[in-house]
């Protein structure tokens, strides 16, 4: 595949670059020594500015082109994922409890590597602007970025942003235009009975039988109230109550997912979820609370700029899919993606373990590649007359 000459170059630098984000796992928006890293690398390559501290450990870096011209967004997220480590690798995460299972550490090394390509090169007539990303994972650090005003303060007039894709081939690209991403929500159901002895169920109210009468329940949004041509997952995650086999107990507590994509299905889905809720809680006797948490909107790319990026990823990747099916994760790349145009595409990262798995490997041969991607992206989207 043709990767920039240039970045090829310097790939060893780009592997030893990721292979430190590794070992050095931050979570949330607590990404201060990540984006440390990152800033003094930044300053090293002769970025125009560097302004940090946006959405508390965030990093937006400037690069100006050889002549006057709009401003291209590109992002990277930083953060990880706080789960342990079965990797083995001598690159393995140093902090327990924290780990790149999602290769955030790659796409930072993607984006350091086309920074360091355009601040050499500068072939372009506007702007890039360089946006490391902390909290992706939980706290909507894009969200955040977003309200702080990064758009707006630097000009932004579109956005892009990759993320690799396990079980697809090395350096291979896929994307789509409108709908990619599902909104993600969640729900917490907290159910108080009266507990007592296993021996006289009959002088309780049980919540076990009313957790299991609800998630059966919950079953019937997806197979009884949706079309089947709409994308909908209602997953129920976990049930907690009890502790003693002779025990009944006197609360117990249920927590799922919802995915969607279409705002009139998620509103279905919070009036069914509801209802439920309190019938079952009616039949069984006790007295039930739903919570619902909307999380991140769907992720949507701009059908335009869906093309452009898909036209530009053939010009480093022979194995490019710009009519994808959507999927049910969620990303918070929506929330700049609500504000501007622009595209969210997938990169192959090869036959490595799934994402959030605690084998799970970035494989350092899509580096050049991405980082190839987001260069040509500049140049393209700004290109000298």
């Amino acid at each position: 595949m043709p990767v920039i000459n240039r970045i090829a170059d310097f790939t060893d630098d780009l592997t030893a670059w990721r292979r430190h984000l590794h070992a050095h796992p931050e979570l949330q928006f607590d990404c201060h020594q990540t984006a440390a890293f990152v800033v003094d690398l930044l300053r090293a390559f002769g970025v125009d500015a560097v302004h940090e501290g946006i959405a508390t450990s965030g990093v937006v870096a400037i690069i100006n082109g050889n002549a006057a011209g709009p401003t291209i967004g590109l992002r990277a997220d930083m953060d990880a994922l706080p789960m342990d480590e079965m990797t083995g690798l001598d690159h393995a995460s140093t902090v327990p409890g924290r780990m790149h299972a999602c290769g955030h550490d790659g796409h930072t090394t993607m984006l350091l590597g086309a920074a360091k390509y355009l601040a050499e090169t500068r072939n372009f007539a506007g702007r890039v602007a360089l946006i490391f990303q902390p909290a992706e994972e939980l706290g909507g650090g894009a969200q955040v970025m977003v309200q702080e005003g990064i758009l707006e303060r630097f000009d932004i007039g579109q956005v892009y942003a990759l993320h690799n894709a396990p079980g697809t081939p090395v350096g291979a690209f896929y994307t789509t235009p409108g709908p990619i991403m599902a909104a993600v929500d969640s729900f917490e159901i907290h159910i108080t009975g009266r507990g007592g002895h296993g021996a006289m169920p009959h002088e309780t109210a049980d919540p076990i039988m009313a957790a299991v009468g609800i998630v059966q329940a919950i079953q019937t949004i997806v197979s009884r109230n949706h079309a089947a041509t709409d994308d909908l997952v209602v997953s129920v995650t976990q049930i907690h109550t009890g502790s003693a086999d002779n025990v009944i107990p006197g609360t117990a507590y249920i927590n799922g997912t919802v995915r969607t994509f279409d705002s009139a299905v998620q509103a279905m889905v919070m009036t069914r979820l509801d209802q439920i809720v309190a019938g079952q809680a009616a039949a069984y006797g006790v007295m039930a609370e739903l919570v619902y948490d909307v999380g991140y909107p769907a992720t949507v790319n701009d059908p335009d700029s869906t093309v452009f990026a898909a036209d530009v990823a053939r010009a480093v990747s022979a194995d490019v899919v710009a009519d994808h099916r959507r999927e049910m994760g969620a990303e918070d790349f929506a929330y700049m993606l609500e504000k501007r145009p622009g595209a969210y595409l997938f990169i192959g990262n090869g036959d490595s373990a799934g994402l959030h798995h605690p084998a799970y490997e970035f494989n350092d041969a899509v580096l050049p590649v991405g980082a190839s991607f987001f260069a040509r992206l500049v140049e393209r989207a700004l290109p000298l007359r």
